[in-house]
């Protein structure tokens, strides 16, 4: 891909984006992905479950948008995490922890006042496409 280009990614197999947004952007070797909370692809509603579920839910849909991108979790370089209730960090973490085995992205948890959907966790990412992807 052209770096000088900008590359819209709404995968099939993601939820339907509830604003004026795209899942992902790729420019060049870059994937920036937008917040992405814990609904269901198939119902667009938040998975049941509580905080352990949703990120569990928000992570794999962030995987969806890198492939669609060219690119995977093991391919990010930075994380996002927003909470409602950093009493449930330790909740959010162990389930983060089970999709970043390895070698985990730097990463930053913030605590918010409220998410969309009313969910308890929102994730977003910026991944590198590998050389065999890229340009």
């Amino acid at each position: 891909m052209d770096s000088s280009r900008r590359e819209v990614l709404l995968p099939q197999n993601a939820p339907k984006p509830l604003g004026p947004y795209s899942h992902g952007v790729r420019t060049g070797r870059w994937v920036f992905c937008s917040g992405t909370i814990g609904n269901d692809p198939a119902t667009g509603k938040l998975v049941p479950g509580g905080v352990e579920a949703e990120t569990r839910q928000a992570l794999t849909n962030l995987g969806n948008t890198l492939r669609a991108g060219g690119t995977s979790l093991a391919n990010v370089i930075k994380t996002t995490v927003f909470l409602t209730d950093l009493g449930q960090f330790a909740v959010m973490n162990a389930a983060y922890a089970t999709f970043f085995v390895t070698d985990p992205p730097a990463r930053s948890t913030i605590q918010v006042a409220a998410l969309p959907g009313g969910a308890a966790v929102e994730i977003e990412a910026v991944a590198i496409v590998p050389e065999a992807h890229g340009d």
